[in-house]
């Protein structure tokens, strides 16, 4: 039988957090070194979420969110997209760019690929770590824009549309600021059923 999202139990979903907490240790460690600070990151919660909710952890549907967006293939397919707000997106280039003016928007969009490519990437070689199984992702692509655009459009564009995904919240202090994030991991089911296998675990 097809696993399904809705048959994920405790122990699955624990286990997927398990993955995300060494994820974003990882992250923190390689955003610290860029950065040239002390960041500190931790994973409050994981879950299972509907699109729509999917929406609603991270603001208004027409809400201005920066998201780097990445295709997954190899053992596992799929999409996975890392979100931060329009407010956080700027409060964490500033630590890398200083001030942000009209003249430096193309670096600011780089900074943010960058980054994104660097969370992203610890959080998917935790995954490999854990799993044995090889995720390679695409080049990052960046969008700024509504929430609802940016997602809707970003899973169209990568062939893996999904009513459900699951979403791993990040939040990070650096410099005295504390911003969050948004991980959302959309696997094919039949790579959440090799996911969940390669954990040891059954449905």
């Amino acid at each position: 039988m097809s696993t399904n999202w809705d048959n994920l139990q405790a122990i699955h979903l624990s286990a997927l957090q398990e993955i995300g907490n060494i994820g974003a240790g990882n992250a923190a460690g390689a955003l610290a070194q860029m950065l040239n600070c002390t960041i500190n990151m931790s994973v409050p919660k994981s879950g299972v979420l509907p699109f729509q909710d999917m929406l609603k952890l991270v603001g208004d549907e027409e809400d201005t969110v920066a998201c780097t967006y990445f295709q997954i293939n190899g053992d596992v397919e799929g999409s996975i997209f890392f979100l931060l707000s329009e407010e956080s997106a700027y409060r964490l280039v500033k630590l890398l760019v200083g001030e942000i003016t009209a003249e430096n928007q193309e670096m600011v969009h780089s900074a943010l690929q960058e980054i994104g490519n660097i969370l992203t990437g610890n959080f998917l070689t935790a995954f490999t770590q854990f799993t044995r199984l090889s995720l390679n992702q695409s080049i990052p692509a960046l969008a700024f824009d509504m929430l609802a655009a940016v997602l809707s459009g970003a899973m169209l564009e990568g062939g893996h549309w999904a009513d459900k995904a699951l979403i791993i919240e990040t939040e990070f202090f650096a410099e005295g600021d504390s911003l969050s994030g948004h991980f959302f991991l959309v696997p094919t089911l039949e790579s959440l059923e090799k996911i969940l296998k390669a954990l040891g675990l059954e449905i």
